[in-house]
C-alpha cells in the first residue's frame, strides 16, 4: 500500500494542477465526468492556492477538495467562493450579457445535502423551485460532490463514470491491492490516466507534500482562532457599548430629574419671598441661572 492520498488537498492540487500535458488531460477528465460537459481547453490559474480553471470560453470553476470540516459553515464560504469568483470579472464598458459563467465545484467527504444524489447543482431559485433566469442563461452554479454517498459495496460493472472516479479518490491509496483499483486501472483509459499521475508523487514527494498540508492546516486553524478572538472581542465591545449607552442614558435622566428639582425649589423660594441673592447662597447658582430658571 503506498503513501500518496487523492484526498489530500495539495496531492489533488499537484495531479490535477500542475504545470505539464499530463496534469492537464487528468483535469480535463475530471471536469467532463462531473460538469457532464466535454472539455476541450483549459488553463489553471493559480494551483498553488485555489484550483482555478478557465475553459476556452472563458468559463471559470473553482476546483476544491474540502476534506476537513471547519468551524465556519461550510456551504456558506463556498457561496462566497461563487460570489467572488463571478465578481471577479472585468466589465467596464460591457453588457452585463457578456458575464462568463462561474462554477464552484466542491468534493466533500461527508453527507452535506438531504438526498441521495451524490452531485447536485444549486442555481438561483424561488421558493418554487422557479429559476431567476433561462437555465441557458444562468451563470453561476454551485456542483457539489458528497464522496460519502458512494455505494463502495456496488459491482465495478454497475459504476458510471462519476462513482468509478470517486471510488479511485477514495481509495487509490491501496493501489493494485485493492481489486477494484486494479481492475480499473488495468481496463479504463481515465483511471490510468489518474493512475500514472498518482504514481509520480514518491515518498519524499508524499512527506512533503504532508508537509505543507500541516502548515496550511496550522495556518487555517490559527487564522479561525485569530478570527474567532476578533468576534468575540467585537461582541464584547458592543456589549460593553451597550451598557456605556445605557448607563450614560440613566445618567442624562437622572440629571434631568434633579435640573427638574432644582427649577421646582428655585421657584418655590422666590415664591416665598427669598430675595436672588439668598437664592443663590443657598443654591450655589449666580444670579443670571436663577433668574432664568424663574423665567423658563
Amino acid at each position: 500500500m503506498r503513501s500518496a492520498n487523492l484526498l489530500n488537498d495539495f496531492a489533488f492540487k499537484y495531479v490535477f494542477g500542475e504545470d505539464c500535458k499530463e496534469a492537464n488531460d487528468a483535469l480535463k477528465s475530471l471536469l467532463t465526468v462531473f460538469l457532464e460537459r466535454k472539455v476541450h481547453h483549459v488553463v489553471v490559474k493559480n494551483p498553488r492556492l485555489d484550483l482555478l480553471v478557465e475553459f476556452d470560453d472563458r468559463t471559470m470553476v473553482d476546483l476544491e477538495m474540502q476534506l476537513r470540516q471547519t468551524q465556519d459553515h461550510l456551504p456558506i464560504r463556498f457561496s462566497y467562493y461563487l460570489a467572488r469568483l463571478h465578481s471577479s470579472q472585468e466589465l467596464e464598458g460591457k453588457y452585463y450579457g457578456e458575464l462568463k459563467e462561474t462554477i464552484v465545484l466542491v468534493f466533500f467527504n461527508v453527507n452535506l445535502i438531504d438526498n441521495n444524489r451524490m452531485c447536485n447543482t444549486f442555481t438561483l431559485k424561488n421558493e418554487d423551485g422557479l429559476s431567476f433566469v433561462k437555465e441557458t442563461e444562468d451563470r453561476m452554479k454551485i456542483r457539489t460532490v458528497e464522496m460519502a454517498k458512494l455505494d463502495v459495496n456496488k459491482p465495478l460493472k454497475e459504476m458510471n463514470e462519476q462513482e468509478k472516479m470517486i471510488y479511485y479518490f477514495l481509495n487509490c491509496h491501496k493501489g493494485m491491492d485493492d481489486s477494484k483499483i486494479k481492475v480499473m486501472i488495468e481496463s479504463d483509459g481515465v483511471i490510468q490516466m489518474l493512475e500514472k499521475r498518482v504514481e509520480t508523487i514518491s515518498d519524499d514527494g508524499w512527506k512533503k507534500i504532508i508537509e505543507d498540508f500541516r502548515k496550511l492546516h496550522e495556518n487555517e486553524e490559527r487564522m479561525e482562532r485569530q478570527l474567532e478572538e476578533a468576534h468575540k472581542a467585537q461582541e464584547e465591545a458592543k456589549k460593553a457599548l451597550q451598557e456605556a449607552n445605557k448607563l450614560s442614558q440613566e445618567a442624562d435622566k437622572k440629571v434631568e430629574e434633579a435640573n427638574k428639582q432644582v427649577k421646582q425649589m428655585v421657584r418655590k423660594m422666590y415664591e416665598d419671598g427669598f430675595s436672588l441673592d439668598q437664592i443663590s447662597e443657598y443654591c450655589s447658582l449666580n444670579v443670571d441661572e436663577i433668574q432664568v430658571l424663574i423665567k423658563s
